[in-house]
């Protein structure tokens, strides 16, 4: 077990409505039949070509901790948020239902059913702002971090971000960000939970504490080593590029760039390190970047990147625009009825779904298939995206934890693997496969 499975109740991590949904279905005897809930997206934001599924690891985790204790049950009384019923019903609230979904860190389309829940509705109805909540934000940042990879063409990047985020949204970025690919996080909380390579040197303040740069330099090669990176733009960049070869010799490991005309700049300093015989010594930028930036550097000699407020906040995407949609409930007969929304502009499709990657001849995806099902049909040909996630209210356990987050990582670059070059145009545009419902 985690050390996050073990903590407080996030039982009052969601909506007023919830609950109150709740009350009133116990009141209508409704509350015991059979749902299926699905989330999807009805678009990508910003016109990207994909999306990319973060927060699935966390998000179990924080179910099977969707409990009503003392301290809950006593605040919704003294607030009177429901009825004494209904607090009864909620002091002995498992969710013992089914989940399945895509993998995480698995490539996701408009109307992807990413996470299906099948449970009574009054189990299956409490989990909509916490399931929302945690794949609305991983996966806005997944499909930035994603981007970034993208435009970064092999190049190392770094997440740096914590100190433009929430406490707890930092950890869950590095999480999300590491998945789609990133290599390492400044987050010790991240490496901590969720087995995350840490990294970091020093900022500006280390340098402006020392009575000179020289002193500085020499402190941070004494205790990390030659290998170090030093920053060398607190002042004058290039008389602190040779100030650093001095100091640390010609086996300096890096040095990083926070700020300037990067373009220019860098290829001044890559000039500079060879003219001083510093031939292996990386260059590290992390002047506010994002994957446009990035992809500007692409001709530069650039060793690594570390990227913070872009990604940290979705680069101008903060959410992924899930939504929690009841899409098939049993009758009094025990037949499953699909039901759906229509309203204008936010109309979704009911019914049970299967959805396979479907493809080319040659092996490359061509299109999300979502096959509407009612029984036990025969599974169609393409991979299968559904796995479980959740039986009985008991998460899988290769979706926790640090292996989860290995395995998320593999998976993701798998998948993207399968994409059509066009996938990775950073450029406005249509999905990169069509949404066919069959």
């Amino acid at each position: 077990m985690t050390p996050s499975r073990e903590r407080a109740s996030t039982a009052l991590l969601t909506d007023r409505y919830e609950l109150t949904m709740l009350d009133a279905a116990m009141l209508s005897g409704t509350h015991e039949r059979d749902c299926v809930f699905e989330v999807f997206a009805r678009s990508l934001p910003g016109g990207r070509r994909y999306g990319v599924v973060a927060g699935t690891g966390r998000l179990l985790e924080l179910i099977e901790r969707f409990r009503f204790e003392d301290e809950e049950l006593t605040w919704l009384r003294d607030n009177r948020v429901v009825r004494d019923e209904t607090l009864d019903w909620l002091a002995d609230y498992r969710f013992n239902g089914t989940i399945r979904g895509y993998r995480e860190g698995e490539l996701y389309f408009p109307g992807s059913p990413v996470l299906v829940v099948d449970a009574p509705f009054g189990e299956g109805v409490l989990l909509e702002t916490l399931v929302l909540s945690v794949l609305n934000h991983d996966s806005a940042i997944a499909g930035a971090a994603a981007r970034m990879v993208s435009a970064a063409a092999g190049r190392p990047l770094a997440e740096m971000g914590s100190r433009r985020a929430h406490e707890q949204a930092a950890v869950a970025a590095a999480r999300a960000a590491y998945i789609a690919g990133f290599g390492a996080t400044s987050n010790l909380e991240a490496g901590r939970t969720w087995g995350i390579p840490t990294m970091g040197t020093a900022a500006h303040a280390f340098t402006l504490l020392h009575d000179s740069e020289e002193d500085a330099f020499r402190a941070q090669v004494r205790t990390l080593g030659p290998q170090t990176t030093l920053l060398v733009d607190t002042y004058d960049v290039h008389k602190a590029i040779e100030t650093a070869v001095r100091v640390a010799g010609t086996e300096l490991g890096a040095v990083r760039l926070d700020s300037g005309d990067l373009p220019v700049l860098v290829a001044s300093v890559r000039a500079q390190l060879d003219a001083l015989g510093a031939t292996k010594t990386r260059i590290t930028v992390t002047n506010d970047l994002d994957e446009f930036a990035i992809a500007a550097l692409r001709a530069s000699p650039v060793d690594s990147y570390g990227v913070g407020t872009s990604l940290v906040t979705g680069s101008g995407a903060p959410t992924a625009g899930m939504v929690y949609k009841l899409v098939a409930r049993k009758d009094e007969t025990g037949s499953w009825i699909p039901v759906a929304k229509a309203s204008t502009g936010k109309a979704s499709i009911g019914g049970r779904k299967v959805p396979v990657r479907g493809f080319d001849r040659v092996g490359v995806a061509s299109a999300e298939e979502i096959h509407i099902v009612q029984g036990r049909e025969a599974l169609p040909k393409g991979r299968p995206l559904h796995v479980s996630l959740m039986t009985g209210g008991v998460a899988d356990d290769r979706h926790l934890g640090a292996q989860g987050v290995e395995a998320a990582r593999r998976h993701h670059a798998i998948a993207r693997e399968e994409l059509p070059e066009s996938a990775f145009r950073l450029g406005r545009g249509e999905p990169a496969l069509p949404t066919e419902y069959v």
